[in-house]
């Protein structure tokens, strides 16, 4: 009984493989995701001095941790 339980767990059938995501259903994510990414670093590594958005130091305050942990310099 057992050797029926271990056989039957090992075994899969060949119709429950799963398919390969098409690329068209990634690339909208992934585009998205890269966006918020570089949005992240210009607020980490770049909201300061020339190009600064937003007047103050009020965003780079709150990532201020953050850029010294990725090795960007800010004083």
């Amino acid at each position: 009984m057992a050797e029926a339980v271990a056989s039957a767990a090992v075994s899969t059938p060949a119709g429950s493989l799963s398919a390969p995501l098409p690329v068209r259903a990634v690339l909208p994510w992934a585009l998205f995701v890269g966006l918020l990414m570089l949005v992240a670093l210009y607020f980490v590594g770049a909201e300061q001095g020339a190009t600064a958005l937003f007047a103050g130091e009020g965003v780079h305050e709150w990532v201020h941790d953050g850029r010294h942990l990725l090795g960007f310099p800010c004083h």
